[in-house]
């Protein structure tokens, strides 16, 4: 089993930021990805950024790429951390973040919200315009 725990959420203003962190505890040696998904109302989950527990790779959605910053902590590795500069209206939406075992390495299998195994309980992002 492993813990999440999200944090660093809340009302911001457009062009403002926000730095997230996922707080991973338990079996955390046996995940290799952590991802953050995103999702607005009435919207499906959607993939935002993730990073391999040794940090070796990282990858982004085309939408937050330039603007967002997945990294993790050292040497622990066990808080991964998103910074979202530039924020727009539209970043709104709950974030998640999660972490799979599966090592495939695929942007397609990397962004896929059904390959992770465990979900923290999410944290609000609001921008406002």
């Amino acid at each position: 089993q492993v813990q999440l725990v999200e944090s660093g959420g809340g009302l911001v203003q457009a062009g403002g930021s926000l730095r997230l962190s996922c707080a991973a505890s338990g079996r955390t040696s046996s995940s290799y990805f952590m991802g953050w998904f995103r999702q607005a109302p009435g919207k499906e989950r959607e993939f935002v950024a993730a990073i391999t527990w040794s940090g070796s790779r990282i990858y982004y959605a085309d939408s937050v790429k330039g603007r967002f910053t997945i990294s993790r902590d050292n040497p622990r590795n066990t808080v991964v951390y998103l910074q979202m500069n530039s924020l727009k209206p539209e970043d709104t939406a709950v974030y998640y973040c999660a972490v799979t075992s599966s090592s495939g390495s695929s942007y397609y299998a990397v962004a896929r919200p059904s390959r992770y195994d465990y979900w923290g309980q999410g944290t609000q992002v609001t921008v406002s315009s």
